[in-house]
């Protein structure tokens, strides 16, 4: 009779990496809408192209280490990443209907993903093992 292996506990399940993969996309977006945001500032609007790309590129910095943490299996990234995720369900509602419904669901999408990734119980499991 075989033992049965048991799962590297450091391992990250599936959901979990999935999610944190869907994460790091929107970090890498966030960050690069960061940097077109810079270069798109005019001497008119200095301080709000200033002030919004260094949001943007710090948010979506932030939301890449988040997304490390979690392919690591660290529950500190957890808060940061259901926080960012629900936001992105906010911003997508708000962009629904009219000529804007594309950016709805391109928002949504991989929100929701990374909800039901986060939310999975192995993820919750392996968070809570830490």
């Amino acid at each position: 009779m075989e033992a049965e292996t048991s799962p590297d506990p450091r391992q990250a399940p599936v959901p979990l990496r999935v999610a944190a993969a869907v994460v790091a996309l929107e970090g890498v977006f966030a960050v690069v809408f960061g940097a077109v945001e810079a270069f798109a500032t005019t001497s008119e609007r200095a301080v709000m192209g200033a002030t919004t790309s260094l949001f943007f590129v710090a948010f979506g910095a932030g939301i890449v280490l988040c997304a490390w943490g979690l392919s690591k299996v660290r529950s500190w990234a957890r808060g940061p990443v259901m926080l960012a995720q629900l936001m992105s369900l906010g911003l997508a509602w708000n962009f629904r209907g009219g000529e804007t419904w594309w950016i709805s669901v391109v928002l949504a999408v991989p929100a929701v993903i990374g909800l039901v990734g986060m939310l999975h119980p192995e993820t919750v499991a392996a968070l809570n093992e830490e």
